[in-house]
C-alpha cells in the first residue's frame, strides 16, 4: 500500500502551530550545535523525574512541591517536541534517532503510570489496566506503520495529548486538593479518580479508532489489489 496517506487535518493543523512556535528555539539549537539525540534524553529524564516525584507523594504532601511532577512532564513534552523539529531542519533526522526516541517514549509512558500506581493515585490493578492500553495505542501504531499505513493524527488521543491531559489533571489536582482540605481541613481527592476514568475512556475510545482505520486501510488495499 503507498505510504503517502493523506496526513489527517487535526495533525496538519497541529504540525503548522508546533512548526511556528519551535522555529526560533530549534534555530538557535542548530546554531548550539545541540543534537536531537541530546533532547530525547532530556526529555526522557524530565519524564522519569515526574515519576519519581508522583510515585514519592509530592503531589499530595506539600503545595510547595506539588508543582514539580507538572513542571518535570511539561519540560518532558517541550523536549519532545523540540527533538524532531530539530533533527529535521538539522537534517540530521535518521532511522537510529527515530528508533531511540521512539523506545523512550515507550518507557517514559510505562514510568509515568506506574508512578501514578506508587503514589497511590491509582491502584495496581487499574494501574496496569492504563500501562496495557497506553502500550496497545503505541503497538497498534507500529504495526500499522509497518504495513505502510500514515497512523499521524489518527485517533483522539495521541501521545502529545495524552502528556497535556495528565499534565492539566495534575496541575488541578493540586490546586483542589489543597484548597479543599485548607478552606475545609478535609481534602478532595475524587477529582483525579474521576479524570482518570475520562482519561482511560479516551484511551480505549482512541484504540478502537486506530483498529478501525487499520482495518479499513487494509481491506481497501486488498480490494484494490485484487481489481488490478
Amino acid at each position: 500500500m503507498n505510504s503517502e496517506n493523506i496526513l489527517p487535518a487535526k495533525r496538519e493543523r497541529q504540525n503548522g502551530f508546533v512548526e511556528k512556535l519551535v522555529n526560533g528555539p530549534v534555530e538557535f539549537l542548530i546554531k548550539k550545535r545541540i543534537k536531537p539525540n541530546t533532547l530525547s534524553y532530556l526529555g526522557f529524564l524530565c519524564s522519569i523525574g515526574a515519576a519519581c516525584f508522583i510515585a514519592l507523594g509530592f503531589t499530595r504532601s506539600h503545595i510547595f512541591f506539588a508543582w514539580v511532577a507538572p513542571l518535570l512532564l511539561a519540560f518532558s513534552g517541550i523536549f519532545d517536541i523540540l527533538d524532531g523539529s530539530l533533527a529535521r531542519k538539522s537534517g540530521r533526522a535518521s532511522k537510529a534517532g527515530a528508533f531511540l526516541d521512539s523506545n523512550l517514549d515507550r518507557i517514559s509512558d510505562a514510568t509515568l503510570v506506574l508512578g501514578l500506581i506508587y503514589g497511590n493515585l491509582v491502584n495496581y490493578a487499574f494501574g496496569f489496566l492504563l500501562l496495557f492500553i497506553t502500550i496497545m495505542i503505541s503497538y497498534i501504531r507500529s504495526r500499522a506503520e509497518n504495513e505502510g499505513l500514515n497512523m499521524k493524527g489518527v485517533g483522539w488521543m495521541e501521545r502529545a495529548e495524552r502528556m497535556i491531559f495528565l499534565w492539566i489533571i495534575l496541575i488541578v489536582e493540586s490546586w483542589i486538593y489543597f484548597l479543599s482540605e485548607y478552606l475545609t481541613g478535609t481534602a478532595i481527592t475524587w477529582f483525579f479518580t474521576t479524570m482518570i476514568l475520562v482519561y482511560s475512556g479516551l484511551l480505549i475510545i482512541t484504540i478502537g479508532q486506530r483498529i478501525f482505520f487499520v482495518f479499513n486501510s487494509l481491506n481497501k488495499e486488498n480490494g484494490s489489489v485484487q481489481d488490478d
